[in-house]
């Protein structure tokens, strides 16, 4: 099966701040722009930053693996090698993560290498990687 782009398009409140940081902290070529908008590629998927300034200040959490992951958050699945890539890039650009980059559900099924943080208007945005991508999908049950 191969898998198509996907599309999101997400709420920010400075558009200049939004540009910095997906293009130069994160590495996001920029696609089309207006004044209210801008597309990017990341990781080849298009994502379109759109200026919103009645944006919600609360950002409800659920605990999964004894953090407090951000209920609303979206990001991209990568291979382990551009993983920790990105979490070395990140790290050196001084980002504060809302959960540092490390390996969740250690030994289990469904472990993944994952990271936390939020893009200049609060999104939260998630990057994880698996040893095996055939957990990416296997169901299990995790307990709190």
């Amino acid at each position: 099966m191969t898998i198509r782009p996907f599309h999101i398009a997400f709420p920010v409140t400075n558009l200049a701040e939004t540009r910095y940081f997906y293009e130069t902290i994160l590495g996001c070529p920029v696609g089309r722009t207006s004044e209210t908008w801008i597309d990017f590629s990341l990781f080849g998927h298009q994502i379109t930053a759109h200026l919103c300034l009645t944006e919600s200040e609360t950002i409800p959490v659920n605990t999964v693996d004894g953090k407090q992951v951000p209920v609303r958050h979206w990001g991209v699945i990568l291979e382990m090698k551009e993983w920790e890539t990105l979490a070395d890039r990140l790290k050196q650009q001084g980002i504060d993560f809302v959960i540092e980059p490390y390996l969740r559900f250690k030994g289990e099924v469904g472990e993944q290498a994952t990271m936390f943080f939020l893009d200049p208007s609060g999104n939260a945005l998630e990057f994880k990687a698996f040893n095996n991508d055939e957990m990416i999908f296997q169901p299990t049950s995790f307990e709190q």
